[in-house]
Parts: structure tokens; C-alpha cells; sequence
């Protein structure tokens, strides 16, 4: 366990000498270690400790940042300038990134300490974190289980107390389903809060960057500094940034949706269960008020989200050719032959589908049948979830249909993979934020998370919600 509940206790204890940040980040620097099983870490920065004790100084003489002392990992998507960036895929193995991405110079200035690069997915494509050529992340909670996907790695160091908080990115749920799965907090902010400059693309009209932590004082802190337009990001948000930390606390009564949609066929009993326990119990509180809303075009996501991410990522990764940047095969004369066997030995097999299937409905005469009809029907969701932000405050749904599964278990079924994310993937095609909280855990002990939805740019009320809910639901 650590010294302290979230990090403006840690500063605090800091500022008096009461704990040492050079201690501390050794000891996350041995956790690491001596947890090297999970997995969870592509690369380590030893570096992190000269960091401290500059951090350190920094809080002696009061010139310190928002997040000094804040230990974080980060996903091997973002890139840091002279560090690996692989995306845990074999056509990047040793590159080196040649600037940091917004998202990580915004932690940097502000005094947090990068300790190290986090395994996930292969080019973020994953629901379990088994696509990896750096091997399979595994679940601290239950190690012969996954930890989700494609985040796990992320999701994994902030569970297993192997830093203070963590970043992921979110494209269909791969914060928010890791989240679930091992037990903590995980937000996928609103399309557009947070630059995506310097995050290596799996589908750009829907990748976020968000963070994992163990309270939600410190998803709202990290939010804070994340947020912001940005020149070198086009779909960045010149908005309004609220102080997220200061406005947890906010007494407003609270109307909450609960979508008919997402307790039907498919969710687990012992889920579907304790999620309406706990509504049961919270709806007792006079602030808090629970509406029955729908959503009639959910059932279309999962199809409407594998057409659209993969079309995306087929252009996206169509750069990897063994020409301008990471790994060539060299045993070929012709430069069509390069092409393909740099593609056909680099990428795993998850990618390969995914582009073949984004290529497939890019193609002449499908098309309109798929590509442009997916675009219309991602219409059709975002106008749902336009409507019932009239009616409701908040939507709470279940994270995921099934708490984590056992390693190996999906891997022969891509269409059941696909399902894991189809409570999260809405989210993604209506650019709106979501959180998924820890609320309890199955009879087998594993973790089970609840869902938070808002409108788009409010996640102040989002955050503010699951403060609440965890403080009634913990009484």
C-alpha cells in the first residue's frame, strides 16, 4: 500500500520531509521489479530517480509544479523525445521518438516524473492486452486472467501500486474496460479536450487520451493539466478548462439515465446484480434521481465501430512500410516485395486483420455499403445521446458485460473479442466523456466496474457523479 490516498496528500507529506521522493520512486522502481511477471512495463527510465531529486528540490524551494512528486506511466503510443516508442509492435522495435507528445510535456512541466513506457496492445488494437510482441499483460488481481485491453498495461501499473496514476488511450473502451478489470478508475475525457499530438494513430476521429489512477481526485487533477487547445492538434478545443479537483465537491441534485438497453441479453447476472444493488441503495439519497432512458441504435455500435476504426487504421498505418522509419526487410531486391514482407513480418495478426477488414470496406463498390451507411448510423447514436442529455444529467451503464475473462479465452473468436467493448464503444462514436469506477466484485473476487457517461465537455459533472457515488456507495 502507499503513504498516502491520493497525490495532494502525497505533496503535502513531501513538503514536511514526512516522505522522500527519491525513496519513493525507488520503491516503484523495485515493485516494478519484483513484478515483472505482470508484464506491465515495455520500458523502465532509471533516469526517473535523477528526476526526483530535481522534483525534490524544486519542492524545498517552492517552485514546484501541479503534479511535483506525481509518479507516471505511460502508454507506448505517446511519444517522449529520445525515448523507445514501439506501440509494443515488432515495425517499431528500437525507435526512438524525436519530440514528446502535448499530452506528456504538459505532465513534465508541471513536475511529474515518467518512470517508464507501458506494454498494450499491439497500434492500441486489443481488448485484452494479449496482442503484444512484447508477450501478454497479466491481471494483478488474478494472474491467470487478462487485465483488458488495450490499456492493460497502463491499467495494471496503477493496480498493482507500481506508480501513482497512469495514461492510456481510449478508442472503443481501452481505458475504460482495463479500468473495469482491475479494480480502479480509468476516464476517457471528450473528443477534442486533450490534444492528441504525439499519439500514434489507430483511428483519429476516435482516439483520446485519458488517465487510470486510484481515486478520482487524481483523474481530476491530471485532467486539469492535460486539457487545452492545442496549435499542433486541428481537432483540439479552444474551451473553457474548469478546475476539475475544486469542483468535485458541488452539492447539485443529480438526475441519472439508466439505459434499457444495456441490461438486457448478453450482461452478466452477478453484474447486472450488484450494478442494481447499487442503484437500489443510492437511490434512496434525495439527491440523486434515477430515469429510465433509451438508447434504440446502441444495438448498431459494435458493427458501426469495427467498420469505422478499421477503415481508419488502414490509412493510418499505411506508413509503416520499412522505407521511411522502423524495422525493413532487408532480403528482398524488389521494393513491392519490401513492402510486403516488412508488413507481413512486422505486424501481428490482430493488425492485419484490422487493416484488411478497413481496407475491404474502403474498396470500390462497399463503400457506400458500408463505410458511408456506418458513418450515417454513428449520426444516429450521437442523436441519441443528444436527446437523452435533455432528460438526464448523467447515463450509468455497466462497464463491461463480463468481469475479466481467463487469459487465452477469446483469442480463437474475433466477433466475441469485439463484444467486450460493446458497452464502451458508444461513447467513442459520440465523442462524449466516460469513467468507469470499481463498485465490487464477482464471487470469484474479480473487479466489477460501473459506467459513467456526460455530454460532451462536461466532464466536471461526469467527475463530480462518480465522487458522489463512491462516497455513498463506500459510507
Amino acid at each position: 500500500m502507499l503513504q498516502y490516498k491520493n497525490h495532494l496528500e502525497k505533496l503535502a507529506k513531501l513538503k514536511v520531509k514526512e516522505i522522500s521522493l527519491i525513496e519513493n520512486v525507488q520503491t516503484f522502481l523495485d515493485k516494478i521489479e519484483l513484478n515483472k511477471d505482470l508484464n506491465a512495463f515495455n520500458f523502465v527510465f532509471e533516469d526517473a530517480l535523477e528526476q526526483a531529486k530535481i522534483v525534490e528540490e524544486k519542492i524545498f524551494n517552492g517552485t514546484y509544479g501541479k503534479l511535483a512528486g506525481m509518479v507516471i506511466a505511460i502508454k507506448d503510443v505517446l511519444a517522449i523525445k529520445d525515448k523507445p516508442l514501439t506501440c509494443s509492435s515488432k515495425i517499431l522495435e528500437n525507435f526512438n521518438s524525436v519530440y514528446t507528445a502535448t499530452a506528456i510535456q504538459k505532465l513534465i512541466d508541471e513536475d511529474a516524473i515518467i518512470i517508464g513506457k507501458t506494454n498494450c496492445d499491439e497500434f492500441a488494437m486489443g481488448s485484452s492486452n494479449e496482442n503484444s510482441a512484447f508477450g501478454k499483460v497479466l491481471n494483478p488481481i488474478d494472474k491467470t486472467r487478462v487485465p483488458g485491453g488495450s490499456s492493460g498495461g497502463s491499467a495494471v501499473a496503477v493496480a498493482a501500486n507500481l506508480c501513482d496514476v497512469s495514461l492510456g488511450t481510449d478508442t472503443g473502451g481501452s481505458i475504460r474496460q482495463p479500468a473495469s478489470f482491475c479494480g480502479i478508475f480509468g476516464l476517457k475525457p471528450t473528443y477534442g479536450r486533450v490534444s492528441r499530438y504525439g499519439l500514434t494513430a489507430f483511428a483519429s476521429s476516435f482516439d483520446t487520451i485519458g488517465p487510470f489512477a486510484n481515486n478520482v481526485e487524481d483523474i481530476a487533477l491530471i485532467l486539469s493539466v492535460l486539457s487545452g487547445k492545442d496549435e499542433f492538434d486541428s481537432t483540439s478545443k479552444e474551451i473553457d478548462i474548469p478546475n476539475f479537483l475544486e469542483l468535485l465537491n458541488e452539492k447539485n441534485k443529480i438526475k441519472i439515465g439508466i439505459p434499457q438497453e444495456f441490461f438486457g441479453e448478453g450482461l452478466n447476472e452477478e453484474i447486472k446484480n450488484i450494478i442494481q444493488k447499487k442503484i437500489d441503495f443510492l437511490s434512496q439519497n434525495e439527491k440523486i434521481e434515477f430515469v429510465d432512458i433509451h438508447l434504440p441504435h446502441n444495438q448498431y455500435s459494435i458493427a458501426t465501430y469495427y467498420i469505422l476504426t478499421t477503415a481508419e487504421a488502414s490509412a493510418n498505418l499505411q506508413r509503416y512500410d520499412g522505407v521511411r522509419y522502423g524495422v525493413r526487410d532487408k532480403n528482398q531486391n524488389e521494393l513491392d516485395e519490401m513492402y510486403t514482407q516488412t508488413r507481413s513480418n512486422g505486424f501481428g495478426k490482430e493488425v492485419k486483420r484490422r487493416i484488411m477488414l478497413g481496407t475491404y470496406v474502403l474498396s470500390s463498390g462497399y463503400y457506400d455499403a458500408y463505410y458511408t451507411k456506418a458513418q450515417k448510423v454513428r449520426r444516429l447514436i450521437q442523436e441519441d445521446f443528444q436527446n437523452a442529455f435533455k432528460k438526464v444529467d448523467v447515463i450509468l451503464t455497466p462497464t463491461s458485460p463480463f468481469t475479466a475473462f481467463k487469459i487465452g479465452e477469446k483469442l480463437s473468436n474475433p466477433l466475441e473479442m469485439y463484444l467486450s467493448d460493446i458497452y464502451t464503444t458508444s461513447a467513442n462514436l459520440a465523442g462524449i466523456p466516460g469513467i468507469s469506477i470499481p463498485v465490487g466484485n464477482d464471487s470469484n473476487g474479480l473487479p466489477i466496474g460501473l459506467q459513467l457517461l456526460a455530454n460532451q465537455f462536461n466532464e466536471a459533472l461526469l467527475l463530480q457523479t462518480a465522487k458522489k457515488l463512491i462516497h455513498k456507495i463506500n459510507e
